[in-house]
């Protein structure tokens, strides 16, 4: 007995540590998108600025917060081992390219006052990484997910009715986003490693064109106000903190869950859109929106329930046998 008691502890603190690390993936995923959803209060205080510039400074900012916090906690030998790793280099490369698309959409967005639009994509993003994750990852919905989607499409069904068409805005950024989750959950890189390199290998690019801006005399940095240069050097947090969160989520949840929690972002970027910037609002959004929050919520109660179920005492071997959904 006291042999069988040391064979069951093992298996025992993995349950617990996978129960612990889902939490964790959800709190991180949580706070990245609740960031996002309020990342327009920021992007629209550099308004009189060309969003290909905030870009720019974007991807370089950001490069040099990561690698500063990827050499305080000692990432950075993981860092040169994924760049020695010729794969692992092109997908963080791919990676990287579809994460400034997606950045100079919204930005785009923000800028020129299509914060629904925006808004928009990134509600059709969870349905699009569900997709994506029983069409690659062959990942398995429960009953309950598939009723929680259910209320979101019809929720984005009645937003795209009610727009008449499809912005390509919307279209832009859920595919970039959805693809970009895709490829970091197939990546076998670090959160931190991973973003460190996928920004380093677009830093080049972007250092150019802010040096071809310095020769032609335009450019901000040494030219704008001094709160304005502060706000374009603090793009490298604002970019490194929810990214680092949505990684680190990413590794640790299934691509149907992380999917739908980016509801949260577009749901605060609504919100924002309507009530701070007055953009234009009809009761049929508001109905829209109404089903996305349920469907939210069903799933919700379907995370709350599965996360507990390991804490339960397993049926025996053969029971288990006729209990498999």
């Amino acid at each position: 007995m006291c042999c069988t008691g040391l064979r069951d502890r093992p298996p025992g603190r993995a349950i617990q540590r996978g129960v612990s690390e889902s939490r964790r993936g959800l709190a991180h995923g949580i706070a990245a998108y609740g960031l996002w959803g309020l990342a327009p209060l920021f992007w629209k205080l550099l308004g009189g600025i060309s969003p290909v510039e905030i870009l720019a400074h974007r991807v370089v900012w950001g490069v040099l917060a990561f690698a500063a916090i990827a050499c305080a906690v000692g990432a950075v030998p993981a860092v040169r081992t994924a760049l020695r790793d010729p794969a692992t280099a092109a997908l963080m490369a791919l990676s990287g390219t579809l994460l400034v698309i997606n950045w100079g959409v919204f930005v785009h967005a923000v800028a020129t006052g299509h914060i629904l639009d925006a808004s928009l994509g990134y509600f059709i993003i969870p349905l699009l990484s569900v997709g994506l994750g029983m069409v690659v990852l062959h990942e398995r919905l429960r009953r309950l997910q598939w009723i929680a989607i259910g209320f979101a499409a019809i929720g984005l069904a009645i937003q795209t009715w009610r727009a008449g068409h499809l912005p390509w805005i919307s279209v832009v950024v859920a595919t970039s986003f959805a693809a970009y989750g895709l490829v970091r959950k197939l990546a076998r890189v670090e959160t931190l490693a991973g973003s460190t390199l996928e920004t380093a290998l677009l830093a080049p690019f972007a250092v150019g064109y802010l040096a071809i801006l310095a020769l032609r005399g335009g450019g901000q940095l040494g030219h704008a106000a001094t709160s304005t240069q502060l706000l374009l050097i603090s793009t490298g947090l604002v970019t490194a903190v929810p990214l680092l969160l949505f990684n680190s989520a990413a590794r640790r949840l299934p691509l149907s869950t992380l999917g739908f929690l980016q509801y949260l972002g577009p749901t605060c970027q609504f919100l924002l859109a309507i009530a701070l910037y007055h953009e234009p609002f009809a009761r049929e959004q508001l109905v829209a929106f109404g089903f996305t929050w349920a469907g939210l919520a069903v799933f919700s109660a379907d995370l709350v329930r599965q996360s507990r179920r390991p804490m339960i005492h397993q049926p025996p071997r053969g029971a288990a046998r006729g209990r498999q959904s």
